[in-house]
């Protein structure tokens, strides 16, 4: 029975050769390299018993029915687990739309905001690596799997030129771990080699799901640029709180995604330090070490958007504070204009007061040059007075920077 190439794809995957996409599910363990069964949630869903046959007839052990549920659970948060068969990575990926079987991280309702942000919906990736087969389950929409597949089955562009010499007054690795840097950073395997295992495979592809993150975060971090260049402007009046709340809330929300991954990576990675190698090959040893290095790399990643995600919620909320702080003093500045002006007022409406009562002799009325007398008087006051806050600093402006 040919399957639907969009709804389950299946790859072989050995070394030496190009990967090749197959038109049916295998029925037998592979003579060299490993398959790769990638479906979609749907698929996997209506294809189960068939998927757990072909799983029992090439590694002699099927998905027990919790890891299934698990993977059928378009909720799920990033996790890890295993058996004495397999291990079950779930990592959760950015969405590209808003897919029915998608887990935003709130309501579609109340999000709100630029682009960016109502953007950030994800949903699980879930792997099951065996031996000889990768068993991955996809969104509909996962475009990471189409991407890595396009790449597994796309050969090689050629080329003439050499690869460059390393320079004669360079050392060699003196370690197997230096060799293994090396060469997963540089030289010619470092974007074309195929993975080595199910497990070298699974860690290429969450890399790639973190990497996402990696460009998602340039994207928000423009966009609070400008809010708060806009927060800080004095004479600005900021009107996008509730987009800023928005954002504010969905930081923290996907502060707690990313650490649901570091801690699945984490406890991958600690399973994966009491692997033994398949024999006491070399190159057995060196595909171990890689396998280490990719995932201490894989974690990395992680660890750098947690970072920059809780240094935007921290800057976010410091620029929110600082906002408050300088409305705060703006308001301060002009009660204390306005006390000042006050007070130089005050002592006019006395004088006026004063010869505005209704007595019959009050000095200065009824001579000639008495009003005269009176204005100077005010208004030497009132400049006296105007001088003096003005020394004091009670109607100078605060400095903006």
């Amino acid at each position: 029975m040919t399957l639907t190439p969009q709804a389950i794809r299946i790859f072989h995957l050995q070394p030496g050769a190009q990967a090749r996409e197959l038109p049916e599910l295998p029925t037998q363990p592979p003579a060299r390299g490993f398959y790769w069964i990638a479906c979609t949630r749907a698929a996997f869903s209506t294809e189960l018993p068939r998927l757990q046959g072909v799983l029992q007839a090439l590694t002699g052990q099927q998905l027990v029915d919790l890891h299934v549920s698990d993977l059928l659970n378009a909720q799920l948060p990033s996790h890890y687990d295993y058996t004495s068969q397999y291990d079950m990575l779930v990592v959760r990926r950015l969405s590209a739309s808003l897919a029915p079987a998608a887990a935003p991280l709130m309501p579609a309702a109340a999000r709100g905001g630029p682009p960016v942000l109502r953007r950030i919906d994800t949903s699980p990736v879930g792997f099951a690596v065996f031996d000889q087969v990768l068993l991955s389950v996809h969104p509909a929409d996962c475009s990471v799997r189409d991407a890595y597949a396009a790449r597994l089955i796309t050969p090689p562009a050629p080329t003439t030129t050499p690869p460059p010499e390393a320079p004669k007054d360079s050392a060699p690795p003196t370690t197997p771990a230096e060799a293994v840097v090396r060469e997963l950073r540089t030289g010619p395997v470092a974007g074309t080699r195929l993975p080595a295992s199910p497990a070298d495979l699974m860690l290429r592809m969450v890399n790639q799901i973190v990497d996402n993150y990696l460009d998602l975060r340039r994207e928000l971090s423009r966009q609070l640029d400008h809010w708060q260049a806009e927060l800080l402007q004095p004479r600005t009046r900021f009107n996008n709180w509730r987009a800023l709340m928005d954002a504010r809330l969905t930081l923290h929300q996907l502060d707690e995604i990313c650490e649901d991954q570091r801690a699945a990576v984490q406890a991958w990675c600690a399973v994966l330090e009491t692997w033994a190698p398949s024999s006491d090959t070399p190159a057995a040893l060196r595909e171990l070490d890689l396998l280490k290095v990719r995932s201490r790399d894989v974690l990395e990643h992680i660890e750098r958007v947690v970072h920059h995600v809780r240094r935007l919620e921290q800057s976010t909320e410091a620029t929110v504070q600082m906002h408050f702080s300088a409305q705060s003093n703006r308001t301060n500045d002009i009660m204390r204009t306005l006390t000042a002006l006050t007070a130089v007022f005050l002592p006019l409406n006395l004088i006026a007061g004063i010869f505005g009562m209704n007595f019959e002799f009050i000095p200065l009325v009824h001579k000639q040059d008495g009003f005269w007398w009176a204005m100077g008087s005010m208004t030497a006051t009132a400049v006296g007075l105007t001088l003096f806050f003005w020394r004091k600093r009670y109607l100078a402006r605060t400095g903006q920077g």
